[in-house]
């Protein structure tokens, strides 16, 4: 180049120059809802299908030195936590990214399953954090029915196929084997857990693994959680003053979620919304949220 003289490129730099940034950026990835492999008018669901892309994009955006997880899930599917889990774990070690996961009101159940994909968890003092165990619940119509004069007719190929049936009296045989699957899950979870989060627990199998919930304070102290922070505070202090923090993915809004009432649906289909609506209202409201 001539003294004294820009060239096109030179002059393209300096333009584009101020509005680069060396900060460090970490892309966050939000995972907020029941986890469940559908989701309806009124519940927003966490499932694989949902969450594949953002979190590809999360992993793969250039710069990033890390990924962040804010999760506030009260649980669900343990099949879609796993696999949810299992994808952070796939990109983590395909793009050599550590993942952070930050607890905000709840983590619980398979919303733990998912706190524990990250590499280190840091949650709020008064978080809930926990309930490794698995529950299935129900109800019984039998007397019901009977005083309805109703006459069930149902018939099928397959002794098992009306297993643990709301409209007949629950068989020993029905709740033993409802009771190895679940102890098959929960071993699932255990191990996951214990992999995940290693010589980091403190405390025996009875007391980490009995379903019970603890507060942020308390998950610290038997190392279900690293730390109590907020997302900005801790991965200012990892990477600096200076670190971008930047959500992939959105979530639709309360008017939009709700706008998907209309639109010509069945009556059977909106009552069924409403009634996952509630049962989701209802692991919430276990939590006291």
């Amino acid at each position: 180049m001539v003294p004294g003289v820009f060239t096109g490129e030179w002059l393209m730099a300096i333009s584009i120059w101020p509005f680069r940034s060396s900060a460090p950026l970490v892309p966050v990835v939000r995972l907020t809802g029941v986890i469940s492999p559908a989701q309806t008018p009124l519940r927003s669901a966490l499932n694989l299908a949902q969450l594949a892309e953002s979190l590809q994009g999360a992993f793969d955006m250039k710069g990033a030195k890390a990924v962040a997880l804010a999760i506030n899930s009260p649980g669900g599917s343990p099949v879609q936590s796993a696999l949810i889990a299992g994808r952070v774990r796939a990109l983590a070690r395909e793009k050599d990214l550590p993942v952070f996961a930050f607890v905000e009101d709840v983590a619980a159940s398979g919303g733990y399953w998912l706190a524990c994909a990250a590499d280190e968890i840091y949650a709020d003092a008064s978080s809930i954090v926990g309930s490794i165990g698995v529950i299935s619940a129900g109800f019984g119509f039998v007397d019901a029915i009977k005083r309805l004069g109703v006459e069930r007719r149902v018939h099928t190929r397959g002794a098992r196929k009306m297993l643990l049936d709301p409209f007949q009296p629950e068989r020993d045989d029905d709740v033993a084997r409802l009771v190895a699957l679940q102890t098959d899950i929960h071993q699932a979870f255990i191990a996951h857990v214990r992999d995940r989060r290693g010589q980091r627990l403190k405390g025996d199998d009875e007391a980490l693994f009995n379903g019970d919930v603890w507060s942020g304070t308390q998950a610290k102290a038997i190392g279900l959680v690293d730390g109590l922070g907020d997302m900005r505070s801790v991965l200012r202090d990892r990477f600096g003053d200076k670190v971008r923090l930047r959500t992939v993915g959105r979530h639709k809004g309360w008017l939009r979620r709700r706008l998907g009432l209309a639109g010509g649906r069945a009556p059977e289909e909106l009552a069924y919304a409403l009634l996952d609506g509630l049962e989701s209202r209802a692991l919430w409201a276990r939590y006291g949220l």
